[in-house]
């Protein structure tokens, strides 16, 4: 799991590699796991970093018809 870091700030470091391992893994068992640490020391290093998560879902909405509209068809 490569990391670029942009600076030597280990406190970046260790919140990108959270955040990393999060995404990755999908919930905080698996991260802390990635990561070789128990899920109650990824939860206080979430905190510490005040890391979303998980993270807000993007609900895809589509637009509601007010009048439904209803085939048309020849009247005789």
């Amino acid at each position: 799991m490569p990391i670029v870091l942009e600076s030597l700030n280990l406190a970046d470091a260790e919140r990108m590699m959270c955040e990393k391992a999060l995404v990755t893994a999908g919930s905080i068992v698996e991260a802390a796991s990635l990561l070789g640490i128990t899920r109650h020391a990824l939860k206080r290093r979430i905190i510490k970093h005040n890391i979303q998560w998980p993270r807000p879902r993007v609900v895809m909405t589509r637009p509601v018809d007010v009048m439904p509209q209803r085939p048309s068809v020849p009247v005789f």
